[in-house]
């Protein structure tokens, strides 16, 4: 009898051990207990100095081959499923039979990962048609999926996306982009179908309508007393890059945006006597405008960056005074050669922001020579020229660096699409390839951080963002979550009688005013709520294109 008792024993250990290599969430106690329970989770502290909570529970034909594993409190892989590369669950995940995660993945905590869901956080190189997909090694950008996310059975997440908190991911889908929090997403490739929890949705929407209403009616009450602080009896100043105070050109140029942005001039200018101090600065030979006469001439005035993104603010301001420069800018009227030879030798790989904005400054000053002087000739060069040099892969033109990824090129996209495709009204190269970098650039930086929430990186991220959506719908529920985070935080950061610090940490200047009232106008425009904000950038940040034609 006792020899039937302990074979009968046996049998249902063995069956309660195979139940739960299927059904790990009726593990208890005694289970995560267990001698040889005890014996899978040392051995995997051994082999990978895995971190493992006392209430984690792996089945025992879990194929576990990791370079590194963290696990949480209460969470779980079942039997069958394979995890390899670099893990961290966090508290409550589960993995269920036969699901793959590979590569570098991080979750949150409650992530629940369905059977045969396939996380692959590391990809093939395969650009060389000439060598084996073997051979050419592979890359890892990595997974990172938030707080309480359901991943459906038979889906498939690749390389690089960011998968919000409390997002949905259907049975079946395919995710090769970023999913926003509370979203629904499915399909191949998977897009957000709708959001979890659509009331709590509407009165987000509510709440950042009700901050954007609020910060204009701050700003336009307070835009004159904010310049009367920068204005001195013989010009404007401001705070620039070093933290000093002085007068600059740029400074008058964006006091003068700022009042137009509200439908006035700034008070007390006198307007024939501004235009011609600024007309003033225009040097005839090259028609850029230093900032000085320099000795500097011709050609040598190209390497001034201020006689060239004087050109853009000096400019516009002219115009919204109702004038125009005085003479073309003859410096960008050149030959294809000569043309070539100058946009070649700008620094692409190494400084691709500075490189973009001198081409914004060349495509500005043909709008200038076209629509006053009635001079065509070179921008179809110009936009020939950039239609060969942009890189179908990334969208772009330059390279990322080893110390700030794609920083620059996406730095630099805005700025060079500023004065071109988007002041002309062309249509961008490789909108998709652009969208998916602009989005890497700005998960890669976390939404940009202390002094990186800026106005340069916010602006260069919002315009791009824009600007392609008069293309293509691709990635837009990303994009709005953007705009939303952008115009949420705005309010908070206004100085009330000072205005916007251009970086966060910093003090309020003329510059930070400038570009962040126009960096939330675009924010708004994206939601379609420009309408609900006092200000629109009507000068170097303005949006609508000029057409005028190649």
């Amino acid at each position: 009898m006792d020899q039937a008792n302990n074979s009968q024993a046996s049998a249902n250990e063995q069956r309660e051990a195979r139940r739960l290599q299927y059904l790990p969430w009726e593990r208890i106690a005694s289970d995560l207990d267990h001698p040889a329970h005890l014996a899978r989770k040392a051995e995997l502290r051994r082999a990978c100095a895995a971190e493992l909570a006392e209430t984690s529970y792996i089945a025992e034909d879990a194929a576990i081959f990791t370079e590194s594993l963290a696990m949480g409190e209460r969470s779980w892989i079942a039997g069958r499923a394979l995890v390899r590369g670099d893990v961290i669950l966090g508290d409550d995940c589960t993995i269920n039979p036969y699901a793959c995660v590979s590569g570098k993945v991080t979750c949150g905590n409650g992530v629940r990962i369905a059977s045969h869901a396939s996380i692959v956080g590391f990809n093939h190189g395969f650009d060389d048609p000439d060598r084996p997909i073997h051979r050419q090694g592979v890359i890892s950008l990595g997974i990172v999926i938030g707080d309480d996310v359901w991943i459906g059975a038979n889906s498939v997440i690749l390389d690089g996306v960011s998968i919000g908190n409390g997002a949905v991911i259907a049975a079946g889908a395919v995710v090769t982009q970023d999913i926003p929090a509370l979203s629904i997403a499915g399909g191949v490739p998977a897009k957000v179908l709708r959001s979890r929890g659509a009331p709590a949705r509407k009165s987000g929407i509510a709440d950042v309508e009700d901050r954007l209403v609020r910060l204009g009616q701050k700003a336009q009450e307070q835009w004159p007393d904010i310049l009367a602080c920068w204005k001195t009896p013989e010009a404007y100043e401001s705070l620039e890059a070093d933290g000093i105070r002085r007068p600059a050109i740029r400074h008058l140029c964006d006091a003068i945006e700022i009042a137009a942005g509200f439908g006035h001039l700034p008070p007390d200018i006198n307007q024939s006597e501004t235009v011609q101090l600024l007309q003033n600065l225009q040097e005839r030979e090259a028609g850029l405008f230093p900032e000085e006469h320099s000795r500097l001439h011709g050609g040598s005035l190209r390497e001034d960056p201020k006689a060239l993104y004087n050109v853009l603010a000096v400019g516009y301001a002219l115009e919204l005074l109702g004038s125009s420069p005085r003479n073309p800018v003859h410096a960008v009227e050149l030959g294809a050669k000569e043309l070539d030879e100058w946009l070649s030798a700008l620094p692409w790989s190494t400084l691709a922001w500075q490189a973009g904005s001198v081409v914004d400054a060349i495509g500005t000053a043909m709008y200038f020579n076209a629509k006053y002087f009635g001079i065509r000739q070179s921008r179809q060069e110009l936009f020939e020229w950039l239609s060969r040099h942009a890189n179908s892969v990334s969208g772009l033109w330059g390279e990322p660096t080893a110390l700030e990824g794609w920083l620059q090129p996406v730095n630099g996209f805005y700025r060079l699409t500023r004065g071109t495709y988007a002041q002309f009204g062309v249509a961008l190269p490789h909108p998709y390839a652009s969208l998916e970098t602009v989005h890497l650039n700005y998960r890669n930086h976390k939404g940009f951080a202390a002094q990186k929430y800026n106005a340069c990186n916010l602006l260069d991220t919002i315009h791009p963002l824009l600007l392609i959506a008069r293309q293509t719908d691709y990635r837009r529920a990303e994009g709005e979550a953007i705009a939303r985070n952008l115009i949420s935080r705005a309010l908070d950061r206004w100085r009330d009688g000072e205005g916007f610090p251009f970086a966060d940490g910093g003090e309020p200047s003329l510059q930070g005013t400038e570009m962040w009232l126009s960096v939330i106008h675009l924010a708004a425009d994206f939601l379609s709520l420009s309408d609900r904000f006092a200000f629109v950038p009507k000068g170097v940040h303005r949006t609508a294109s000029v057409g005028l034609g190649l």
